[in-house]
């Protein structure tokens, strides 16, 4: 069964304060896309990479890409992640093959971490990457503490995250009027279409959002 890559790179980054969208800042001597678009072209187990692009940055993105084997398709993104998401696995016609969904904005995935989301679809129809949370969470409401949830049964959700590809399909259609979702996981979960196996992450596999993020990144990157 062919592994396809989703790599959505269709945000605006405005928290990352730069003029440009965060996936084309650089760390060290490439921008983030292309470290993580690296991760999954090198990887034996993918076979096509589906990019997910702002509309307005698609020459940039397309410059970028000439050395880019694997990657079969460069589609524009939508509003929200959820209908880039959506606009990324509608691309994909052979339903019968799995769809790895990873942020753009975490370029420090870890071959090891991604061949073990591979291998765990052999077994399961939806997976999440995670680790515990080392902090406590708290429930707020009106500005107030309303709970504090046990925090030896949170976990933070990274990605990639990975489906059979009709399952996923047909978790957005089942959910394709509520906006109330920021990754693919609870659609699967509200409609009760499978369970979701947890595969362990890694604490490096940090998402790009504010500018330190980067020069943390750059120094994992240096070691």
């Amino acid at each position: 069964m062919k592994n396809y890559a989703i790599i959505l790179a269709s945000g605006s980054g405005t928290r990352c304060q730069n003029s440009l969208p965060k996936q084309f800042l650089k760390i060290g001597d490439k921008t983030i896309l292309e470290h993580t678009l690296d991760i999954f072209e090198t990887n034996s187990n993918i076979d096509g990479i589906v990019l997910v692009i702002p509309a307005q940055y698609r020459q940039i993105a397309i410059e970028l890409m000439q050395n880019y084997k694997k990657i079969i398709k460069i589609i524009d993104g939508g509003k929200t992640r959820k209908e880039s998401s959506y606009i990324g696995i509608n691309s994909i016609k052979e339903d019968n093959c799995n769809v790895l969904i990873h942020d753009c904005a975490r370029p420090l995935l870890t071959q090891e971490v991604l061949n073990d989301c591979i291998e765990a679809l052999n077994n399961y129809d939806a997976i999440v990457t995670a680790v515990p949370s080392s902090d406590t969470v708290i429930e707020v409401e009106n500005g107030e503490v309303k709970n504090i949830p046990d925090r030896a049964k949170l976990m933070r959700v990274q990605t990639p995250q990975c489906f059979k590809l009709s399952l996923i399909k047909k978790a957005h259609e089942l959910s394709k009027d509520d906006n109330n979702f920021t990754d693919d996981c609870g659609l699967v979960l509200k409609s009760k279409l499978a369970k979701v196996h947890i595969i362990k992450g890694d604490i490096n596999n940090i998402k790009i959002t504010y500018p330190q993020d980067i020069k943390f990144a750059e120094l994992l990157k240096s070691n």
